[in-house]
């Protein structure tokens, strides 16, 4: 190929560079060394933080999917983050919280517990005031 030649689109697909997709895409991929950063800061950066198998939508497996329908029984916007969807997450949130297993419930950057725990305060009525007290807006069905 010369210097300045154009590539030439396959079968009539024109080629495009979208930098902006390319950057967030880059962006995600964090180093191991870093992952501890990574969560950290989403720990930081949201009020509640559900670390789960699968979405809220579709929960993969039983803990999860009681993990949020506490959440959302109580009416709490929370995010989710899916730890099948990156292996290095799923082991990294471990390590974070020395806790063995997920989901894993995050208020104002402490850490609450697995669905075990959230169980045993939502039946409590302790889990809705633990969120009341630290400032998170209830809006119950």
């Amino acid at each position: 190929m010369e210097f300045g030649a154009t590539l030439k689109p396959r079968a009539g697909v024109p080629i495009f560079v979208d930098r902006a997709n390319i950057v967030a895409a880059l962006k995600d991929r964090v180093p191991m060394s870093n992952i501890q950063d990574r969560i950290a800061k989403d720990v930081a950066e949201n009020d509640v933080l559900l670390f789960m198998k699968g979405t809220p939508v579709f929960p993969q497996c039983g803990f999860s999917a009681a993990a949020v329908g506490i959440l959302s029984h109580l009416g709490v916007k929370f995010k989710a983050v899916d730890v099948l969807k990156d292996p290095e997450v799923r082991q990294g949130i471990k390590e974070f919280s020395n806790w063995p297993t997920i989901p894993q419930l995050y208020v104002k950057g402490e850490f609450v517990g697995g669905s075990d725990i959230m169980k045993e305060m939502f039946e409590a009525g302790e889990l809705g005031s633990f969120l009341s007290e630290k400032g998170i807006a209830l809006e119950s069905a």
